[in-house]
């Protein structure tokens, strides 16, 4: 096992009826923000929840709706340009891992003496104060309710770039499961997937060890294959809906990745599959992980056969065809939950290749992956894989 250090400050607040708690957790004389995305949280109500307990108190609040999947610096810099201008000192995100997501860059951005864009573009290394913030979190999926990073698009030149700052952890994040009741089945499919690889990209590396982040990483896949039916199927199960943002929370918060090499090159090849023809992101994880998982298997040897046999109970058949069948269980995993896993689903071709490539060499994304070997002829093996 490598040597780490580890620390997450963010409070969980879990449970049904847990909104209400927002009324002691938010400084009762804050002047403070919230942020969400599109009209289903006012629908659903959970806005009104919000509100409820935040008017409990002496606070000012004001709201900022829009933020979109794959939240936008356009539109961001036009909620940072209302913090600064009324003075707001607490930030509210009241949605899924885009909305916190641009909420983390709302904060950094509102403090940031030169051009905010800056802040994606060295990565958050560059972040030296942010405001305060929170969350309610109604999409389980990205992790973002409770680690220190994100990702934002500059949909002018189709930069999809990530940030990470100690700074930028919530303060604390309420998971009332009961409020993905009303989420489209797409969105839970979504969800489910985007767990899995965050879970893999920390995985699915090389041996070091680590016996206890391992049976972690191996009990968090075997529970979103086991859950993922019913999660589907059956909106309305606290129980499945709890085990599935738990998961998803613990996917991403830091703990299954501390001390053991992590790959992300599934993740950086997606970003620009997303920036530049709009695929959910987690559709663009489905795209990439299994070709990858093939075109890295001599590197990925001892893991994959390790995720084969823990994971999906593979233990006949030579090593090579034991990979063979734990990369096609992948995929057909994705497959089903109608996620595709090849581009030509999107009717994308060679053309996307070409265009994925230009992209990835353009942000310097050129030695990906736990070894650094993804070097860009490797990135075309694997999008060719893909296609």
């Amino acid at each position: 096992m490598k040597n780490f250090e580890f620390h997450n400050p963010t409070k969980i607040v879990f449970g049904a009826d847990t909104v209400a708690k927002l009324s002691t957790l938010v400084p009762h004389d804050a002047r403070v923000l919230i942020l969400y995305g599109g009209a289903s949280a006012e629908k659903t109500g959970t806005l009104a929840e919000v509100r409820a307990a935040l008017a409990l108190g002496q606070r000012s609040v004001q709201e900022f709706g829009g933020i979109e999947p794959n939240p936008s610096y356009e539109t961001l810099m036009r909620a940072v340009a209302q913090v600064r201008s009324e003075k707001v000192d607490f930030l509210l995100a009241v949605g899924g891992g885009s909305v916190i997501d641009g909420t983390k860059f709302v904060a950094a951005a509102a403090l940031y003496d030169g051009e905010p864009w800056e802040i994606a573009e060295r990565g958050g290394a560059n972040v030296q104060r942010a405001l305060p913030f929170g969350t309610v979190l109604t999409l389980p999926a990205t992790g973002s309710e409770m680690n220190s990073g994100g990702v934002v698009t500059k949909k002018a030149t189709h930069d999809k770039l990530s940030f990470r700052n100690p700074l930028l952890y919530p303060q604390f994040s309420v998971l009332d499961p009961s409020k993905t009741f009303t989420l489209p089945a797409t969105q839970v499919a979504n969800g489910l997937v985007d767990a899995f690889v965050h879970t893999t990209e920390q995985y699915l590396t090389y041996p070091v060890q680590a016996m206890v982040q391992d049976r972690f990483a191996e009990g968090l896949l075997q529970t979103l294959v086991e859950i993922a039916p019913q999660a589907v199927a059956s909106p309305d199960d606290y129980a499945t809906r709890a085990n599935l943002m738990w998961t998803a929370t613990q996917a991403l918060n830091g703990l299954i990745g501390a001390g053991v090499p992590q790959d992300w090159a599934t993740h950086m090849i997606g970003h620009e599959l997303t920036a530049l023809y709009d695929i959910d992101h987690a559709r663009t994880l489905a795209l990439v992980l299994p070709a990858l998982l093939d075109v890295q298997r001599e590197q990925k040897r001892g893991k994959l056969l390790q995720y084969g046999e823990r994971v999906w109970n593979i233990t006949s058949g030579s090593d090579d065809e034991r990979i063979d069948t734990a990369i096609a269980r992948t995929r057909a995993f994705f497959e089903g939950l109608g996620i595709p896993t090849r581009l030509s689903a999107y009717q994308l071709g060679q053309e996307a290749v070409e265009a994925v490539l230009k992209q990835l060499e353009a942000h310097g994304m050129t030695s990906l992956g736990e070894h650094r070997d993804i070097d860009l002829a490797r990135s075309r093996r694997i999008l060719e894989a893909a296609l």
